[in-house]
């Protein structure tokens, strides 16, 4: 599993930071979708809860990234 830097226009990028930015996309995505259900009433600690799904989100994308490139 190699990770290599992306070229953008010139620029060089490393794929973490296309990674978080896809992820914070999807968080905003599930984290409308939670207030539209009610579901952040429900939680104890809502900063904590939202940092923990983006790192979820995160840490998933890497997950299939890697699983699909070998």
């Amino acid at each position: 599993m190699r990770f290599n830097e992306i070229n953008l226009f010139g620029l060089y990028v490393a794929p973490i930071a296309l990674i978080m930015g896809i992820a914070w996309v999807a968080y905003l995505v599930v984290r409308r979708t939670s207030d539209r259900f009610g579901l952040m009433q429900r939680v104890w600690h809502p900063a904590l809860f939202e940092f923990s799904l983006y790192v979820i989100i995160v840490s998933s994308i890497i997950l299939m990234i890697a699983r699909w490139s070998r």
